[in-house]
């Protein structure tokens, strides 16, 4: 049986960073996020909440393996914003963040580097402020099964520790748990001459 590694770190709550140079300030909110959707709503919000500001750059990646990520530069030379916001969510060695910076300008052309080491300070800060938390990759799943069958189901449950929700016990009992990556083949092995099961 192959070992899958499911544990990866992520923020447990939204954090701030701020960086000053040259009259420009740079504001770096990190968020915990699940989703791109999530990512996109929370730059509407910054968007609408900092709506006097020039520039709401933004980056994230996300999933326990981080295959999902964006980097924007919303307007800044190509590679100045996103991509410094992601080399430090990346070097925090963090997963289901999103990172958006807002920048008020100054008056003075920061060039390039001075953009590149804004965007990461500034998001260094917001990464650094927040509270890392460990995560366990798994999916949710429907397991159905005849009544007769529910405690041969339970003890699997039980034994394996798998979260469990929406649980509806009649003439055939269904119920949700929530089965972690590296136990998928012995959740499989167990179950599968017992109860249906399906992944959502």
């Amino acid at each position: 049986m192959s070992v899958v590694s499911d544990t990866y770190s992520s923020i447990l709550a939204p954090s701030e960073g701020v960086f000053k140079d040259q009259g420009s300030r740079f504001i770096a909110h990190a968020f915990p996020v699940e989703s791109e959707q999530e990512a996109k709503d929370i730059l509407e919000k910054e968007r609408k909440e900092y709506h006097d500001a020039r520039h709401h750059c933004l980056a994230y990646r996300i999933g326990y393996d981080g295959a999902l990520f964006r980097a924007s530069d919303d307007g800044e030379p190509a590679g100045s914003a996103g991509r410094p916001i992601l080399g430090q969510i990346d070097s925090a060695a963090l997963s289901d963040v999103a990172v958006v910076v807002t920048r008020y300008f100054g008056g003075i052309k920061l060039g390039i580097p001075g953009l590149i080491r804004a965007y990461r300070e500034s998001t260094a800060q917001a990464l650094a402020n927040a509270q890392r938390v460990e995560k366990i990759a798994g999916r949710w799943g429907a397991l159905e099964f005849g009544y007769e069958r529910m405690p041969s189901v339970m003890k699997v449950i039980k034994d394996m520790d798998l979260p469990q929700r929406s649980q509806d016990f009649g003439t055939v009992c269904r119920m949700e748990v929530r089965v972690r990556l590296s136990l998928e083949e012995v959740f499989f092995d167990r179950i599968k001459s017992i109860a249906n099961f399906r992944y959502l």
